[in-house]
């Protein structure tokens, strides 16, 4: 039998939850079915897999991020829009490393055509607007933010910058600072 209140719904935000607490690689169905003191059975009538556990908490956490994102760069444009674009990714990603670690996860490309992963793309061009990017060269600058915020935030949540000065929220700001500069004055082709 089914434990009332179980859902699809409420068991992908716990196993958000989880994956925050204990590392999106540990949630499983049986560690939810361990969390909610039931057996790993009475959870299959919601979920039909670890796998498919994994990618509702993937789109749940690209959901979150892509509505975080878009309120802080509402009305915002150029080097403000840039900052508040990477501060949400930043700030997420401290808040929620479960979270944004499934925000990795490889999705079959009907699943990520349908996720909110096309909202973050159209986030980034509508920011990159403020620059003078033909739409090649917003294509690169696409990718070069996506591997900047990812890089820095990875390495800074592992502990890559807490070992020397200065701070890392200084270097993060020289960052932005830089990446402002160098958007403002890409290379041509």
């Amino acid at each position: 039998m089914v434990r009332v209140g179980l859902s699809a719904e409420r068991l992908t935000r716990a196993g958000a939850d989880l994956a925050d607490e204990l590392g999106f690689e540990q949630v499983t169905v049986s560690a939810l079915a361990r969390h909610f003191d039931v057996r790993v059975a009475s959870l299959y009538s919601h979920l039909k897999s670890s796998g498919d556990l994994r990618t509702r908490i993937a789109l749940l956490a690209l959901e979150e991020l892509a509505d975080r994102v878009s309120a802080a760069v509402a009305g915002r444009a150029g080097k403000d829009a840039l900052t508040a674009f990477a501060n949400a990714y930043r700030d997420y990603a401290l808040e929620h490393p479960g979270r944004w670690a499934a925000t990795l996860l490889p999705l079959d490309p009907e699943t990520a055509a349908a996720s909110a992963g096309v909202r973050h793309a159209q986030l980034t061009r509508a920011v990159l607007r403020g620059y003078d990017l033909s739409e090649t060269d917003r294509t690169h600058a696409v990718r070069l933010l996506g591997g900047l915020f990812r890089g820095y935030v990875d390495l800074e949540r592992n502990g890559g910058f807490g070992h020397s000065a200065p701070d890392s929220q200084e270097s993060w700001d020289r960052s932005l600072d830089a990446l402002d500069a160098l958007l403002r004055n890409w290379p041509a082709s």
